[in-house]
């Protein structure tokens, strides 16, 4: 992984002809070393606080050296295969208190924000609830701007439950006069019943609404990196898309895989994608080719 040397650590990490960063660092200390009002779109992504270690394993299938091989399953034709567990990345998703970790970097993402600016909060329903109420408190209720919902069908479900199948994103603005939101610049999704709408609709495709079905980043896509808790890169796409125009800058401070700033760099906006794991360091920069700068 290439590093750029490490600056003072109250040095300011940005300013207005900056390149792309990469930073590896505690994203609230990184954070502090932005100005304020300095980024059009801010996607946060933390840990869901599921309670248990989050986990994706990378493997490989050769064929079976010698017959009778107790590690071996039997695959297409009748062939003998070896599963190995190539790499295994992991991190731990458990709080002792959840919102002392989380509240402070939202008060940073407020500061952050310019006028103009948004904020994505995606969580699940474990969290969801609490942040809608502390997300109300620290913008005012008139900021809130959408309740997206995530919908996919993919994965084990419950026979004890409705099964859990979606991720809930809590949009909120900095000035709800002022805000920026592009709904032509977005990707447009075919209509569920095109029969009861024209040919020339149907054909051109409806606007979202603020329910999002996508499928998840499965294990076999062309998107897959072998990080836990991968996103599509449809989702943030359509978040950059509506949110931010040509050379605006944004911020992913759990930036995991690097799906925000990849959605960003596509679109020609700017990014700041922060995460402390090596892991995701790692992955990221193979997928963006940004030296990493630690802080």
């Amino acid at each position: 992984m290439t590093e750029t040397g490490a600056e003072h650590p109250d040095a300011p990490l940005w300013h207005p002809g900056s390149p792309d960063l990469l930073v590896h660092g505690d994203n609230l200390a990184v954070m502090r070393r932005l100005p304020d009002a300095s980024m059009r779109l801010i996607y946060l992504d933390p840990p869901f606080n599921t309670g248990r270690p989050q986990q994706r394993r990378t493997t490989s299938h050769v064929r079976e050296a010698e017959p009778g091989d107790a590690t071996a399953w039997r695959g297409f034709g009748g062939q003998s295969y070896i599963r190995t567990v190539e790499a295994l990345t992991s991190y731990d998703d458990r709080f002792a208190d959840y919102w002392a970790f989380l509240a402070p970097r939202l008060e940073q993402a407020w500061r952050l924000l310019d006028e103009r600016g948004t904020l994505y909060l995606h969580l699940d329903y474990r969290e969801a609830h609490y942040a809608k109420v502390a997300l109300d408190a620290l913008f005012g209720r008139d900021c809130f701007l959408n309740e997206i919902i995530w919908a996919y069908d993919y994965g084990a479900k419950s026979r004890r439950r409705w099964p859990t199948k979606h991720d809930t994103i809590l949009v909120y603005v900095k000035n709800p006069k002022a805000y920026f939101f592009d709904s032509k610049e977005v990707d447009r999704e075919p209509y569920m019943a095109p029969g009861l709408v024209t040919a020339e609709k149907a054909v051109r495709g409806k606007l979202p609404t603020d329910v999002w079905w996508h499928t998840i980043v499965t294990t076999t896509g062309r998107e897959k990196t072998g990080y836990p808790t991968q996103k599509p890169l449809g989702i943030l796409r359509r978040i950059v898309q509506a949110s931010t125009a040509e050379g605006d800058w944004v911020l992913d401070p759990f930036a995991g895989s690097g799906t925000t700033a990849e959605a960003a760099r596509l679109l020609g906006r700017r990014v700041i994608a922060i995460d402390e794991s090596e892991a995701a360091l790692a992955v990221m920069q193979r997928r963006l080719g940004l030296d990493v700068t630690r802080a």
